[in-house]
């Protein structure tokens, strides 16, 4: 049951998420998404914040993201320690909770390209009740930046960090579940077979008991 609601989830987000590349351009650009959470307002910001449990390993520089922290607060830190380094990948500069975390963040790569990034987490209650995530970043720069070039793949990355998060408010994992295999249609067919034939044998020792006499292994002869 518990796969099965991990599978929805999964589902739900593929079908409903709306994940948009809103601006593009040499000096900037825009990348929108939303989702619907299956929890309150005041669970989703607070799991925003548990981001070393949700953001991949695979976008952090000492590649495991039990080394990131995020300090949700005016002026904390959404860094990364590790024994050889640390790092910081962006400071909060509005905290309003249960309704809005934004950072000032240029994440991975774009650090070095001297840019501007605002890493805003939405959080709205709609008509009916249901909870509304929405993560946008607009990264700013120089004509000279080609930022357009760059937003197919940080839609992309932040995309598959965002599907992490709503797992993450959803289920309590960020990862993605395993479905199960599907069956081996040959494995039952040889099943189905084997059953065939037992059955077949049971008939024909319940009708003709002389038969089964028959097959009897004989008894050993005695001795003189």
């Amino acid at each position: 049951m518990k796969r099965a609601r991990i599978l929805l989830v999964t589902i739900l987000f593929a079908t409903l998420a709306h994940a948009e590349v809103k601006q593009s351009a040499a000096d900037g650009f825009l990348v929108a998404f939303s989702a619907p959470v299956a929890a309150t307002p005041a669970k989703a910001y607070a799991s925003i914040a548990q981001i070393q449990h949700w953001w991949s390993d695979e976008h952090t520089w000492s590649g495991k993201a039990t080394n990131l922290s995020l300090k949700a607060e005016a002026g904390g830190c959404f860094c990364e320690r590790w024994k050889d380094g640390s790092v910081e990948h962006g400071r909060v500069i509005m905290a309003l909770p249960d309704r809005l975390l934004r950072l000032d963040a240029a994440l991975g790569p774009l650090q070095e390209f001297a840019l501007k990034g605002i890493l805003s987490f939405g959080i709205e209650t709609g008509d009916d009740g249901a909870t509304q995530l929405t993560v946008e970043y607009r990264v700013n720069g120089a004509s000279a930046s080609g930022l357009d070039t760059f937003a197919p793949q940080v839609d992309a990355m932040l995309g598959a960090q965002v599907a992490r998060l709503v797992r993450y408010i959803d289920t309590g994992n960020a990862e993605q579940p395993v479905a199960a295999p599907p069956p081996d249609p040959s494995a039952a067919a040889r099943a189905a077979t084997l059953g065939e034939w037992a059955a077949q044998a049971a008939a024909e020792k319940s009708t003709n008991p002389k038969n089964a006499k028959a097959t009897a292994p004989p008894k050993p002869a005695k001795k003189p």
